[in-house]
């Protein structure tokens, strides 16, 4: 049997478990897996500039394809209590990331000595599972179960926390003879199937929900098939967005209090069944119960059991992975399509059509300072259907997910549960790592943008491009909204007058100055016919220089986005709406 260390065993599984990217940042207590990770090689690593931002560029990997685990690595104490929340927004999405931390050796842990914290059980609420190694022979069975638990039932993360005593000790593992563990993923029954596809069947005006469960599961294409054989429309939720792509003639709409469609709420208070796949009924999805569930028959079919319930009792729960069920839909769809017995849904499809041409927000404007909604059209315009946008939280985001346009599964990568302001810098980072000759796009407002603006230099130094649109109105936009209903406009505005920089007037920071000092390149828009030729300009520019390209469109101080309290049949419109083509030139389905 070969003889090595625990952290060159531990080196070894990653590889063997298919990991050959990591991100982190080394300290005394995990030298002695990156002396193993440097000895072992196949894994190529990317230093981050914070530890969280590790953690979250690990997220991004993780999102940018399935299949993928994400990796981060610090020392001891504050590494991993930085992670904690790389760690919270990876469970709330049902996102596998694998933290590796270092700790002070297993006799000094409970003795207060310098940065031994109990990291696991800190770790223990947002993680499926968090081990201090205390016997290094332990160390390859903890890492197989690792990615035996990340890959089992509903993804999320572990954290594995190594004393620098049981990274050092020599145990027997021999390497080749490693094998992954089979995962454990629930499967629908045919009988179940044929239950949910009869009530399906039984409704009038039926509606497919799909959650970003199918988009893990990489099950969207058999979405789409199962859909159109049954010409039933389909509510993506912002997880599951691109799932279906925007210009599909079922895709109904996004429904919410936040990011969603004005057509896509309508349509879902018209509806009369649902078939929620892979979703998790979140509260910015569905508003009131009372409304949301009114007059409605609802199939809930998840991965993991404890979801089937939780929100709401469905009329009927199936626990089964989405890739499962819908195999087992789609098939069922295509015997009852071959023996006729299929409903004719073409009316109630083309209702849905319609209210796609009827029900627009505008988003030409020719304001200057911009109007959020300008850009948005402009992005449109300038990214094409391959683009993967990345964004966290704020009003950027829910104002992009209302305006911008998906068109494939994994093109949009966003912090669905926990929303982290800072998330968006390192996230996109990760994604551009995992996909490097894609097109990434990131969508941040000014705070966001600030909170982890120093892992911008990460891009620089390993030469990972990708497009940051930076929407800046110099406030707390998403939270001065929120205080409205306080009467109150409180702590939320970001403005000062820039003594280095005063023609930028009281929008503060000068972005493109502080970026060009981390080592990317930047462009300031003020202007609406400036913004495509900006965001030309800027994917030429990191196609070429191979660095993260910033493009701050400066904004008019105040916009209220359209948004509902806590019904989603009462969306607030503060903008003037579309009422003729022009005014949301970028439509996928021009105004009627």
């Amino acid at each position: 049997m070969a003889r090595m260390t625990a952290a060159r065993a531990a080196v070894e599984i990653l590889k063997r478990e298919g990991v050959d990217t990591a991100f982190g940042v080394p300290g005394a207590a995990i030298n002695p897996f990156y002396a193993a990770l440097r000895a072992g090689g196949g894994i190529e690593h990317t230093l981050a500039r914070h530890v969280e931002g590790a953690s979250h560029m690990a997220e991004g990997y993780t999102r940018a394809k399935p299949g993928n685990i994400g990796v981060c690595i610090g020392t001891s104490g504050p590494a991993g209590t930085d992670m904690i929340t790389g760690l919270y927004s990876a469970i709330g999405d049902s996102i596998p990331i694998l933290c590796i931390t270092g700790q002070a050796p297993v006799a000094v842990i409970e003795k207060e000595d310098f940065q031994a914290v109990d990291i696991a059980s800190i770790a223990a609420p947002v993680t499926k599972k968090a081990t201090t190694v205390k016997e290094a022979a332990q160390v390859p069975g903890v890492f197989q179960e690792a990615f035996h638990l990340m890959r089992s039932g509903r993804p999320g993360p572990v954290l594995i926390d190594l004393p620098i005593d049981m990274q050092m000790t020599e145990i027997e593992f021999d390497p080749d003879t490693y094998e992954p563990l089979v995962p454990h993923r629930p499967k629908a029954t045919r009988k179940q199937a044929e239950k949910a596809f009869d009530m399906l069947v039984a409704s009038e005006r039926p509606l497919i929900v799909a959650g970003g469960g199918i988009v893990t599961a990489d099950a969207a294409g058999l979405l789409v098939e199962f859909a159109e054989l049954t010409g039933v429309p389909v509510v993506p939720t912002l997880m599951g967005w691109g799932a279906i792509g925007d210009d599909h003639e079922l895709h109904a709409g996004m429904v919410g209090l936040q990011t969603s469609h004005r057509y896509g709420n309508a349509t879902f208070l018209e509806s009369d069944f649902v078939l929620g796949i892979g979703n998790r009924w979140a509260n910015r999805h569905t508003g009131s119960l009372d409304t949301y569930r009114a007059g409605r028959t609802f199939v809930h079919v998840d991965i993991e059991p404890t979801q089937i319930g939780k929100i709401f009792p469905p009329d009927y729960g199936i626990v089964s992975d989405a890739h499962a069920a819908l195999t087992l839909f789609v098939e069922i769809a295509r015997e009852r399509a071959a023996a006729g017995t299929l409903p004719d849904r073409a009316k109630w499809a083309a209702s849905v059509r319609e209210r796609k041409s009827q029900l627009q927000r505008r988003t030409h404007f020719d304001n200057v300072p911009l109007k959020p909604q300008r850009v948005y059209e402009e992005m449109n315009r300038a990214f094409g259907p391959e683009t993967r946008y990345v964004s966290t939280i704020g009003l950027s985001q829910i104002a992009g997910a209302q305006f911008l346009h998906v068109y494939h599964a994994g093109n949009w990568i966003n912090c669905g549960q926990a929303g982290p302001l800072g998330w968006t810098v390192p996230a996109a980072l990760g994604v551009a790592k995992a996909d490097p000759e894609g097109s990434v796009v990131a969508l941040s407002g000014d705070y966001d943008f600030q909170f982890m603006i120093e892992e911008l230099a990460v891009g620089a130094q390993h030469r990972i491009p990708y497009v940051h649109v930076l929407v800046n109105n110099s406030y707390l936009g998403l939270i001065r909204q929120a205080q409205r209903n306080f009467d109150m406009d409180f702590q939320v505005n970001l403005e000062f007058e820039n003594i280095n920089t005063p023609e930028i007037g009281a929008y503060g920071v000068d972005h493109v100055k502080v970026v060009e000092g981390l080592g990317c390149k930047a462009l300031r828009v003020t202007e609406p016919e400036a913004l495509l030729p900006a965001f030309e300009e800027a994917k030429k520019m990191a196609a070429d220089l191979r660095v993260p390209v910033v493009v701050e469109a400066i904004l008019e101080r105040v916009t209220n986005i359209s948004m509902a309290g806590a019904d989603i049949g009462q969306v607030n419109e503060f903008e003037e709406l579309a009422t003729s083509a022009e005014h949301a030139p970028t439509a996928t389905v021009p105004l009627a």
